[in-house]
């Protein structure tokens, strides 16, 4: 069997960040509050105290805290708690590429989806978020109606790899 570790973790402050307009006034004031630019799509920005997801063209995810984001939007886009709608797990270990291919239908054995790298996709017929957080490790954004069957199809399709 390979090595994975299925691990569901606590649950933490999950936001949606939208921008509808002026995309561009949104990410000058983002800049001038927090010095690096928000995160271009497939990708995510580790600040101090949050964590900032990009899987859509004008939507983040934000885990932890929301302080001033509100006003960096303004009238431009909303900040969305959604904490309760997810379900975070933890995919770890040598295998846990190779279980993401199970029932998938995104390349996440592909080198370019590093550290960093974020991704929208469908994995046995649930939409599901990824983050890689390390070469060993990958965390997954689970519809809560959806996770304690995805965790079972996880676990039951890493007995089978090897």
């Amino acid at each position: 069997m390979t090595d994975i570790a299925i691990t569901q973790l606590p649950a933490a402050p999950l936001n949606v960040l939208e921008i509808w307009s002026n995309p561009l006034a949104v990410l000058d004031r983002f800049e001038k509050a927090f010095g690096p630019s928000l995160p271009p799509l497939g990708s995510s920005l580790q600040l101090p105290g949050r964590l900032l997801i990009r899987y859509e063209p004008a939507v983040w995810l934000v885990e932890g805290e929301t302080i001033g984001l509100a006003e960096i939007l303004g009238s431009d886009g909303s900040l969305t708690a959604i904490g309760g709608g997810l379900v975070r797990v933890r995919l770890s270990g040598a295998g846990w590429r190779s279980l993401l291919m199970e029932g998938g239908v995104f390349d996440a054995e592909s080198k370019a989806f590093a550290p960093g790298c974020s991704a929208a996709t469908v994995i046995d017929h649930v939409n599901v978020r990824l983050l890689v957080e390390s070469d060993d490790a990958c965390l997954a954004y689970v519809p809560l109606s959806y996770a304690r069957g995805m965790i079972h199809f996880w676990t039951i399709a890493a007995k089978s790899l090897d």
